[in-house]
């Protein structure tokens, strides 16, 4: 009897292991990292940009050429780049050789980034450069979708459409075509192009490597770049009063740049590239609250759409 009961206890499968609470709060824990993660970054992202649109005060503070602050704004950042890249613990010299041509690539399309961009905008209406160096928003989503060899989805083309018609709306009124402008807006093309081809070396960088070890070396490539250009251009590059271009230094490359190579890293590039689109609509902004520049029904049209863009791109596809 003894044994007849003790063969049936033999074949009945064996209980699941427990669950431990431990394990259910690890899990938890690693489900709320990855939903505040992307939050985070797009955070990040949206306060990069807003940043970044106060750059160009700084250069017109400046008592040097558009391309010399460039380059200010980029050797005067390596130092605190190199400083917080070390603080990071990721060391330069373990970086693979490939690394580092993908990331002094990404050095170079920033220097032509923003030697043309300097160039163009003194030579074309401001709303002319703006929207030819804004391509880099729509161009960098689409390598987004090359990258993943998919087509946008419904809510996704409604996001692009909403963004190009809020581009519109905001730069509809002050664009002009015109022969005398043309070479400041083939500038400004190729100045959001290069952009693309920056953010697109840094996505790839970014892949195995950390923010600020990329932008240490994209930027301390960049400057090195950018003096001759300065030096052919500017003549002169050496200014009398350092205030705005240590704030263009420290506000444009290591704060705003810091927060857009991190987001880069994180969120998927048809995001980013919208994104990129808030910077004329918080330039706008800022010259309403300072300077008090009037807002048009157009600008607010514009600016609302872009807002509906970038709240529908974050929509996660059902199922």
């Amino acid at each position: 009897m003894e044994a007849g009961i003790w063969g049936a206890m033999q074949d009945r499968p064996s209980p699941p292991p427990p669950i431990f609470e431990e394990e259910i709060l690890v899990a938890d824990a690693a489900a709320v990292a990855a939903a505040v993660v992307p939050r985070t970054a797009f955070a990040a992202l949206l306060l990069g940009n807003v940043v970044l649109a106060i750059g160009p005060w700084f250069v017109r503070m400046a008592d040097v050429g558009p391309v010399a602050s460039g380059f200010w704004r980029l050797a005067l950042a390596v130092p605190f780049l190199l400083l917080i890249a070390r603080g990071s613990g990721e060391r330069l010299g373990r970086i693979a050789p490939a690394l580092w041509l993908t990331t002094l690539l990404a050095g170079g399309f920033f220097a032509l980034d923003l030697a043309f961009w300097h160039v163009g905008i003194l030579h074309t209406k401001l709303a002319n450069a703006t929207l030819f160096g804004n391509v880099s928003s729509f161009f960098f989503a689409g390598y987004g979708f090359i990258v993943a060899r998919t087509l946008p989805g419904r809510w996704q083309a409604l996001a692009i459409a909403l963004a190009a018609i809020g581009t519109a709306l905001l730069l509809g009124r002050s664009y002009q075509l015109s022969s005398e402008r043309l070479m400041g807006d083939l500038a400004c093309l190729a100045a959001g192009l290069s952009y693309t081809g920056y953010m697109i070396a840094v996505d790839r960088a970014r892949a195995t490597l950390g923010t600020w070890p990329v932008l240490a070396i994209a930027t301390a490539a960049a400057a090195a770049l950018l003096l001759p250009a300065a030096l052919l251009i500017d003549g002169s590059i050496w200014p009398h009063h350092w205030g705005p271009l240590v704030a263009l230094a420290i506000g444009s490359q290591v704060i705003g740049q810091g927060l857009m190579v991190y987001a880069i890293g994180t969120l998927p590039p048809l995001i980013v590239g919208l994104a990129l689109l808030t910077q004329p609509l918080a330039a706008a902004a800022i010259g309403w609250i300072v300077y008090g520049e009037r807002l048009t029904p157009a600008d607010i049209g514009g600016g609302l759409a872009i807002a509906a863009a970038l709240v529908l791109v974050r929509r996660r596809p059902a199922g």
